[in-house]
């Protein structure tokens, strides 16, 4: 039991310092905003990033739900 909490924490420490570091723009969006300065294209990209993992977490959420009903 203590494993498996141990591996979950490092996974989602790992992912909360990976998504500093992610870029998730396409080139397009890259070249648009980089036109209007570091600052907005920092949260430009954050925002990106912010609705990129809201399905993702939502998937996991009913994913792990159903796991739990059936098991």
């Amino acid at each position: 039991m203590i494993k498996k909490l141990l591996i979950i924490f490092s996974v989602i420490i790992f992912l909360i310092v990976a998504a500093n570091t992610v870029s998730a723009q396409c080139a397009i969006c890259a070249k648009t905003v980089a036109q209007m300065g570091d600052k907005p294209a920092k949260g430009f990209n954050s925002g990106i990033v912010y609705l990129m993992t809201i399905p993702y977490i939502a998937i996991g959420v009913i994913g792990y739900r159903w796991w739990k009903h059936n098991r």
